[in-house]
């Protein structure tokens, strides 16, 4: 005797795998060019290829929305839309996320908390933070570019 399940169960078993594997694709960082090819003189440096700053910015369901890689070692680089302005900011905080200067201006009181994260290493410094804001836009206003993407 076979069971078969009803379709619309199938359904929302796919659907439910495919939430389980969209955070995997997310987190994934993207190679940077020419980090795989060897410096000049023929030397490897294993650090070199992982220094930077992963920063994450996650919903009130402690879903993960997006994330990217920073890099400001030896000039920015990486896929953050405003590396330069964002390496810029960690540079003047060195690297304390909760002395960012952040912007002025006014936000709604819309109650839709966002939880960003920063992990990694900036200039030799290890880099473990992570706050919760009420909305994006109280975010944004007090990282200024760092959480920008």
């Amino acid at each position: 005797m076979s069971t078969r399940l009803p379709a619309r169960h199938l359904a929302r078993t796919a659907v439910a795998a495919a939430a389980l594997a969209v955070p995997l694709l997310i987190f994934q960082p993207a190679p940077v060019a020419g980090a795989a090819s060897a410096p000049a003189d023929g030397k490897h440096d294993p650090g070199r290829d992982t220094q930077g700053v992963f920063l994450t910015i996650s919903g009130s369901e402690k879903s993960a929305i997006r994330g990217v890689l920073l890099q400001c070692e030896p000039s920015p680089r990486g896929r953050h839309p405003k590396a330069a302005e964002a390496c810029a900011a960690f540079d003047k905080t060195r690297g304390n996320l909760d002395a960012l200067p952040g912007k002025r201006g006014h936000c709604t009181m819309q109650h839709a908390p966002v939880t960003v994260a920063a992990r990694g290493s900036h200039r030799g410094e290890a880099v473990n933070w992570k706050k919760t804001f009420p909305n994006t836009c109280a975010m944004r206003q007090a990282t200024g570019p760092v959480f920008d993407f």
